[in-house]
């Protein structure tokens, strides 16, 4: 068995910034427990545990109220161990699932009873053998009312990626801006066309997140803060936030969660925006029936 990768760092500073009541780390991850969960024969990396317990500790101190759990490709389309964290969680998280596009109504139903309200398409290569865009239509075709697509995708492909995104008839999140060049600047060739994807469609969010993947200049991500903070103020209704933890394949760069967390008010300077990162915009598209 190769060596279990370790990519969380092992004693996250506390923020100097404090989140609003009601905060929700909308994008993070559950790594096994291995001997409860095994990972997918076809993962492309094999990571240590990094269960419920750890992430809800996390979230506590870190200053958050809730998670919304992302199937990681290492499990590939096994989402129990997601599943069993919703289920721990005391109704403080929902998540997004992983599926073969061959799932069935009744499978679909029984996610949606466990508290996953999407479903998420990889198109990075590096992380899976095939996606194959046909199925994936199909299937978002299918889901359940209220559900949607998050894509993961890395710019140089983002318009090889537009007619299939415009025929997805529900709403799209599109995980970390899909991985701009941010060195490049807000006015830079890869956030303009990822502006150019927002404009399309009015139900398209974005989450403002993994400056430690985007930010070859390391922390504190100032080309990061430069290039998101417009993008976030010109869309403040379609953009959500979260830690990424346990950050898959980072074990090189292991960021500091702290660190990630004041990152926010240099992104959402003002309490509204912080509000609307934080709270108001992933209770809508995870919560809605929440008043």
């Amino acid at each position: 068995m190769p060596d279990r990768i370790v990519s969380w760092h092992p004693s996250p500073s506390k923020p100097r910034y404090t989140p609003p009541a009601g905060a929700v780390d909308a994008h993070c991850h559950v790594f096994g427990p291995m001997a409860r969960f095994p990972f997918s024969a076809k993962a492309k990396y094999l990571p240590g545990d990094a269960g419920p317990d750890m992430l809800f500790a996390l979230r506590d101190h870190l200053g958050f109220t809730r998670n919304v759990i992302v199937q990681a490709s290492c499990h590939g389309t096994d989402n129990a161990a997601t599943l069993d964290a919703i289920a721990r969680s005391d109704g403080k998280a929902r998540g997004v699932a992983v599926v073969d596009p061959a799932i069935s109504e009744a499978e679909l139903a029984a996610l949606h009873a466990g508290g996953i309200r999407g479903i998420r398409f990889n198109f990075l290569k590096r992380l899976v053998d095939d996606a194959p865009k046909d199925k994936f239509l199909e299937v978002s075709r299918r889901l359940p009312a209220g559900w949607h697509v998050v894509i993961y995708f890395e710019a140089d492909i983002l318009e090889e990626l537009r007619p299939f995104m415009d025929a997805i008839p529900v709403p799209l999140v599109i995980d970390h801006m899909g991985r701009p060049d941010v060195s490049q600047g807000p006015g830079g060739a890869d956030l303009k066309a990822f502006r150019r994807l927002l404009d399309a469609r009015g139900d398209i969010w974005f989450k403002a997140t993994c400056p430690d993947r985007l930010d070859p200049s390391g922390d504190p991500w100032n080309a990061f803060a430069d290039a998101v903070a417009p993008l976030v103020a010109d869309y403040q209704d379609r953009v959500i936030w979260g830690t990424d933890w346990p950050h898959p394949n980072m074990q090189d760069q292991v960021p500091d969660d702290g660190h990630l967390v004041d990152m926010i008010p240099r992104i959402a300077p003002t309490r509204e925006l912080q509000h609307k990162l934080l709270v108001a915009n992933p209770m809508r598209l995870y919560w809605p029936e929440e008043p």
